[in-house]
This record gives structure tokens, sequence and C-alpha cells, in this order.
């Protein structure tokens, strides 16, 4: 069967007033009601309820106040959301008693955290959460201010509730006034903090019940782990950590009486006896690689070497290798 050429095209989306439809609407408003055949070119008027028939007069149509149409459109969408909603708190209410379970597989007990937000959302959470002690390794030799200044804030929130703190930073650390700031406004006997000369990733350990470790190198994907096997692994790697750390109130292991060298210096020497060049060497001292190689400057300086080589052979010879690590 083919359509009157005379009828009128209505395509459009559904749940869309066409430009007949505005204009039909406008002249109903206007005149109080419109003869029903004006309908023909826009039914859409009819399937948002912005007209009724005219009681007295089948013929007659009238407009409906937008308001009111709308209130009667959204009845059936209200009702499926109070519906879910009232699912949804069932659905709760029968799990909840399974959240406080352990769960032995290690799937469901590591989370991978994408995006900065989210990873100091759920940090943030984990401390907020936390009562008796936090654990922290943070390499580099230095933090942002800013950073600084929220992370005392936590830090001071964390004591209040009785909880301690362990910080491992870097050596270079010791010097830098930020952290200095930080660690002279938490009270005494609540935090402690040592330096390491080399360290591992990033660290955080709340209460021996959940560890974050970052997931790539820019930091920006995190693991939130969980699974008991593992928080106490990690554990056990900060305690290693800790126990060759130097705490911050004793000054570092000077270098050996036979070469004029300072501790940084020594560090780097050994890095370099170890075939490592100086992006690693100064990634793993948490300094700049320009701060790096003014150091090994001053070592082929001291050394009298004449070259990169000439400087590893005799840092080799000096028994530098040898020296134990502060």
């Amino acid at each position: 069967m083919g359509r009157d050429e005379d009828t009128p095209v209505h395509a459009h989306a559904d749940r869309q007033l066409c430009d007949a439809a505005v204009t039909i609407y406008t002249e109903a408003l206007r005149t109080g009601r419109i003869p029903r055949t004006a309908l023909q070119p826009a039914p859409c008027l009819l399937e948002l309820a912005l007209v009724h028939p005219d009681p007295q007069d089948d013929d007659w149509i009238r407009p409906v106040p937008p308001s009111a149409a709308l209130a009667h459109l959204l009845q059936p969408v209200i009702r499926e959301i109070h519906e879910r909603i009232r699912l949804s708190a069932s659905l709760a209410d029968s799990l909840a008693p399974l959240a406080s379970v352990p769960s032995a597989d290690p799937n469901l007990s590591i989370t991978v955290l994408e995006g900065i937000p989210l990873i100091e959302t759920a940090i943030q959470s984990a401390l907020d959460g936390a009562q008796e002690e936090i654990l922290t390794l943070q390499p580099g030799s230095s933090r942002p201010a800013e950073q600084l200044k929220k992370a005392l804030a936590r830090a001071l929130s964390t004591v209040d509730r009785g909880a301690t703190l362990r910080h491992i930073y870097q050596h270079p650390a010791r010097y830098s006034p930020t952290i200095k700031t930080y660690l002279d406004e938490v009270p005494p006997g609540h935090i402690q903090v040592r330096t390491i000369e080399q360290t591992v990733e990033r660290l955080f350990i709340f209460d021996r019940t959940v560890a974050f470790i970052p997931a790539n190198p820019t930091r920006d994907v995190a693991l939130e782990i969980r699974h008991p096997a593992l928080v106490r692994y990690l554990i056990q790697v900060y305690e290693v950590l800790w126990a060759q750390a130097t705490p911050l109130t004793e000054p570092l292991q000077p270098a050996p009486p036979s070469a004029t060298v300072t501790a940084v210096q020594l560090s780097i020497a050994r890095l370099l006896i170890e075939g490592h060049i100086d992006q690693v060497v100064a990634r793993k001292l948490g300094i700049s690689v320009r701060t790096c190689r003014a150091h090994i400057a001053k070592l082929m300086q001291t050394f009298n070497a004449t070259s990169r080589t000439q400087l590893g052979a005799l840092l080799a010879q000096s028994g530098l290798a040898e020296s134990p690590a502060p």
C-alpha cells in the first residue's frame, strides 16, 4: 500500500517537537482551542500530551500547560526510579554481611586505580581509617610545598587519633627546607624518620592491612593491595629498608679518611663502579642529573682523572666499592 501524496511527512525522533507542532501549539495557546484537524501535520503534540480533546466538543482540541504535560510524562519514569532505588537498597542490605568476609582470591584483593584523583581519594580513605600505624617510603629528595601542606594536615589528623607515622626518605631529603618544616610541625613522639641512600618505588601501608604502590613509571596508575600475604611481604620489605636506613637525628656516615669525598659523592662512586649511567645514578639517589654530573666532576678532580673510564678504574682501586653504605 502506498502513502497518499497529500499526507504530510512527520519524520523526526520520538519525544521531540517539530516546527509545525510548535506553530500549532502556539496558536492553540493564543486562541484557547483549535480544530482537531489542525493536528494532522503534528501528531507529536498528542504523543507529548501537550493537547487534549475539548470535553464539550470532540472536534476541538485544547492546549495543556507544558508543566502539566511534563508531570504526566514523568510519572512512569519516576515510578521506575523509585523501584530501582528500592531494589538497590534491598540488594545492599542482602550483601552487607558479606562485605567483611575476607577473600582468598588475590584478584579480589588487588584494585587497579587509574588517575591521580582516584588514587588520592583511595589513599585519603585509607588514611582516614588508620588507627595504629602508617608506613611510607618516599623516593626523591624533596616534595612540593603544597603537597607537603596537605600531608601535614593529614598527619596531624592521624596523630590526633593516636596513630604513629614512620617515613623513609632518601639522604638528600635531609637538606630539604619543605620537608624540615613538615617534620617540625608534627608533635614529637608520633613520627620517626630515617633516610637511605637508595630506595625502591613509593610505598604506603596503613594499619598493616592495606598498601598502595605505583603501577607505572608516571605514577598515575596505582595498585591498592589488601591481600594479607602481599601486605605482609611489603611490610617485611619496608622493615628491611628501615633497619638499613639512618635515623634523621643521626649524622650520615662520613666518607673514608683516605678520600676527600662527601657522603653523596661516595654513593655516586659506588653506583658508577657498578656501571650505572648518570641518569640511573641520579634517579636512584633522588637528585637531578645536573647535580649528579656536578658531583662526578668533583670526583674526577679529586682523583685527578682525565676520563670517565679512568675515574672508574681509580674508584675501584680506591676501595670505595667495598665501603659500607651509609
